[in-house]
């Protein structure tokens, strides 16, 4: 039997002298309220530039379903996903973006970043 877990494995980026953005939306994410221990529910978007090496997908799978029992702020979890993925991964570049589900009549947004020392965004190529 599958259960969550918190090790994000990695695989070596099989095209690692290119910038190039891999992203994923992860539609159930999961965590609870800190001072309700109600359920919250998020969609994710994860985007980065890999640099040596890219995330398992069956690793953030289990690493995501972890976080189901948490009771944990919005802005806090979105922030900790980044830093623990950032860690794992030493990515060029990374953003999440974590859209929760209204709650009390607001719909809460958090998006965070991670930008390698050094790097910089290739140019935007705007095609006729």
């Amino acid at each position: 039997m599958t259960q969550p877990g918190t090790k994000l494995e990695t695989f070596p980026n099989p095209a690692s002298a290119r910038d190039y953005t891999i992203r994923m939306t992860i539609p159930e994410f999961t965590c609870l309220c800190p001072r309700t221990g109600q359920p919250d529910f998020a969609t994710l978007t994860l985007e980065y530039v890999p640099d040596t090496v890219c995330v398992e997908l069956k690793s953030l799978k289990l690493y995501i379903w972890s976080f189901r029992d948490r009771g944990v702020f919005h802005e806090a979890v979105t922030n900790a996903i980044l830093q623990e993925l950032a860690a794992a991964l030493s990515p060029r570049f990374m953003r999440l973006s974590a859209v929760f589900n209204v709650r009390g009549g607001i719909f809460t947004t958090v998006i965070v970043e991670h930008r390698k020392q050094g790097w910089s965004a290739p140019e935007t190529v705007a095609l006729p």
